[in-house]
Formats: C-alpha cells, sequence, structure tokens
C-alpha cells in the first residue's frame, strides 16, 4: 500500500533521516533500498513503513496485517518525521540569532526526529544515558531480540533485517537485571521506568506533556537530560532544550556560545519556542553521522 505525505517545505532530510538511521535499533529498523523502515505495533498486528524523502512530499510503503491500520501508520509517520511542523516560523525564529543564522541558512527545514512510541522511546533515552550511540543501539538490540514480538516469517520483504516489534513496557517487566550489560544503577533506572509505564504510574502522553514530564522526572534515575530528550523527540515538545547534553556543549564551544548550563539557557532564551529546533542546528555543527543523509 502507498501513501504520499505531503509537508510544508522546505525539509532538510539529512538529520532527520540521518538521526533514524545513525541511531536505529537492530531489527526494529534499518535503511534498505533508498529507504528508512521501521516495524510498528498496530491495533490489527505488525506493520512496516517505509519512508522515502522526495522533494514535495514523502512516499511511505505500507506493509499491514489490517488494511484498516493505513491512517493509524500514516500519523505514525508524520510524528516520526515531524512533517505538521511549520518551519517558516521555526526557521525565522532562529535566524534572528546571528550565532544561528548561517547554520539555519545553509540547511533550512530542520526537523525533529520522532518516536512512534512514547514508551519505546523512553526505554530507549535511558539505554542511552552516557553511552556512545552504538552501544546504546547494542543494548536496545538485545532487549529487542530477547522481548520483542517477533514478525511473521518474510512479513518485511526480501533483503530487510526488520524481524521484530519493539517490546512494550509489560514484556520488559520480565526482564533479568543479569541480562543488562550496563552499570547497576542504569538497571535499577530502567527496571523502575518500565514498571512504572506498565502500571501506568508514568503515562507519557503527547497531549499532556507538563504532566509527562513530572512523572518521569520524579523516578529515582531519571534526570533533566532523559525527560527533555524524551519531550523532544517523543513528546513532541518543540521547546525541549538538551544543555547538558555532550553534543549541545561541543557544539556550544565551537560557536562561542555559553559552557555552563545555565548560562546557556539564559543565551537560548530567544530561541523559545522552538529550543528543539535550535538543538538540531546546534548538532548539525558537528560531524557526525546523525547529520548526514544515509547512503
Amino acid at each position: 500500500m502507498h501513501r504520499a505525505l505531503p509537508f510544508t517545505p522546505p525539509l532538510c532530510p539529512d538529520n532527520l533521516f540521518g538521526h533514524l538511521v545513525a541511531t536505529a535499533v537492530p531489527g526494529v529498523e534499518e535503511w534498505h533500498d533508498g529507504a528508512y523502515r521501521r516495524t510498528l505495533a498496530l491495533p490489527g498486528g505488525p506493520g512496516v513503513v517505509a519512508l522515502t524523502p522526495g522533494a514535495d512530499e514523502v512516499a511511505a510503503t505500507l506493509t499491514l496485517t489490517d488494511p484498516a491500520d493505513a491512517d493509524e501508520a500514516v500519523r505514525l509517520s508524520r510524528r516520526i518525521l515531524d512533517l505538521d511542523a511549520d518551519p517558516a516560523a521555526v526557521d525565522a525564529t532562529l535566524r534572528a540569532d546571528p550565532v544561528l543564522t548561517a547554520l539555519v541558512d545553509d540547511a533550512p527545514g530542520r526537523r525533529v526526529p520522532g518516536s512512534p512510541d512514547p514508551d519505546e522511546f523512553a526505554v530507549r533515552a535511558v539505554l542511552g544515558q552516557q553511552v556512545s550511540t552504538a552501544a546504546a543501539r547494542t543494548h536496545a538490540g538485545r532487549l529487542v531480540r530477547g522481548h520483542g514480538t517477533p514478525l511473521p516469517e518474510g512479513f518485511a520483504g526480501p533483503g530487510s533485517t526488520l524481524t521484530h516489534l519493539f517490546p512494550g513496557a509489560p514484556a520488559l517487566t520480565a526482564v533479568d537485571p543479569d541480562e543488562l550489560g550496563m552499570p547497576r544503577t542504569r538497571k535499577r533506572t530502567l527496571l523502575t521506568l518500565v514498571r512504572a509505564l506498565a502500571d501506568g504510574e508514568v503515562v507519557l502522553d503527547p497531549a499532556d506533556v507538563p504532566g509527562a514530564r513530572a512523572a518521569l522526572g520524579g523516578l529515582p534515575g531519571i534526570g533533566p537530560w532523559t525527560v527533555d530528550t524524551v519531550a523532544m523527540r517523543a513528546l513532541g515538545d518543540p521547546d525541549a532544550f538538551l544543555p547538558s547534553d555532550l553534543g549541545i556543549r561541543v557544539a556550544a564551544e565551537r560557536l562561542g556560545l555559553p559552557a555552563r548550563d545555565r548560562d546557556l539557557v539564559a543565551r537560548a532564551e530567544p530561541w523559545r519556542p522552538y529550543r528543539a529546533y535550535a538543538t538540531q542546528y546546534l548538532w548539525a555543527a558537528l560531524d557526525h553521522a546523525v547529520n548526514v543523509m544515509p547512503g
């Protein structure tokens, strides 16, 4: 099944598809035949969506257990690619800051790479605490192989590496701490998070970002970086900001921005209410795979 996903131009695909592929969870996400592809847990059963960037629209190819899930798959695809953003408003606000002007003019229309499932992304954010992108992918891949729902044989098509749905919080409550190759404190944080998600103690609802932030931040081991990462990438908060992020700190140094977190937060006031997009432009100052369109 094919759908065209329109958007308001401009759209810079480099950081959008580059970030999704550089951080892709093995078995759940891949770059294949010029498209970002991932599995989706849909009401009628597993689905796979392939998203191919174009000049005026993104082409979506849907493989569905139940064709009635097409609209939901499209909705989630638009969330993943942030296709409902208003790049004119975002870029006008950020371009007004001399530090960001050249970055915006060089590649206007940067979007915030999203997630179809806030619970999934919260788990991935904890796995990514204080480790490299490669290490976070490895940890997530192990959880997928051990606890994810396998796709039906051949469902993802020939040549695909997609094999599983990302495991939901209830499935992850069965994780044995000994299977987690990470420090004890992060094991505790992860298991506390999945129990809170499974029990409904924490509800990550994009319609209630303040409530989700408060509930998530109330868990032990969940600090501001994790809360803002989830808010930015999974809850659609356009003003989430990551002053303590290593990449942001390196970019700030290169661009002559303040080094201390609180000073950088104060300096970022003119970027409101689009600091999540400013984050994408700051990351663009770095030489990293998240900024490069997959080959």
